[in-house]
């Protein structure tokens, strides 16, 4: 799976991706294959899957931002290494994204990734997501099955009539929730079926 991955990915969401995008994906790819997961901040097995798994996976949270003009602000909750919090900066570059973690170590290196790709709209933190007191139009995460501890977050930290995306590697669809929309990501996307959690702050 290669850089083709983000590209469909990001087709998908509704954010087409220009070259500039595109070549700096491919350093932050390269980043995590030489750095992360030497680091022990992605798993042994994962720089043959970065692409899908990681990368191309980041995007499609973008697809469940409803306006035609990019978030002012994100906030991207247990970021680990900078995912999706890093490919929605690249993708977004006008959007103040702040990526946070409760992991020094995994701050640690996420900040890195920030210095080495020269992104001036990411910032990191190391915070657990409770305690922070900022809201975003949009919040992320990445595999959060716990649906009450995403609404506790919401009521928190996404303004009125903003969203938050929940992500995650399910085998299958997600029970039903009413306070969710679940949207399915096609397998030819990526290289699987994937699902978001979609949910709109009162």
């Amino acid at each position: 799976m290669s850089v083709q991955a983000a590209v469909r990915a990001g087709e998908w969401a509704g954010w087409p991706l220009g070259p500039a995008q595109l070549e700096l994906l491919e350093r932050f790819a390269d980043w995590l294959i030489g750095e992360a997961v030497p680091a022990g901040g992605l798993g042994p097995n994962e720089a043959e899957r970065v692409w899908s798994r990681h990368v191309g996976d980041s995007l499609l949270f973008a697809g469940g931002w409803p306006l035609s003009e990019p978030p002012q602000s994100v906030v991207d909750v247990g970021t680990g290494v900078g995912l999706p919090g890093i490919p929605l900066a690249i993708l977004w570059p006008d959007s103040h994204i702040l990526l946070t973690d409760r992991s020094g170590r995994r701050v640690d290196l996420a900040r890195r990734a920030v210095r080495v790709l020269g992104l001036m709209n990411a910032e990191v933190v190391q915070v657990d997501a409770g305690r922070l007191r900022k809201e975003a139009d949009l919040l992320v995460a990445r595999a959060v099955a716990d649906v009450d501890l995403v609404r506790q977050w919401v009521r928190h930290l996404v303004k009125p009539g903003g969203r938050a995306v929940v992500g995650g590697s399910w085998e299958e669809r997600p029970a039903a929730d009413p306070d969710f929309d679940v949207v399915e990501v096609p397998p030819w996307v990526l290289d699987r079926p994937v699902w978001l959690r979609i949910m709109a702050a009162a």
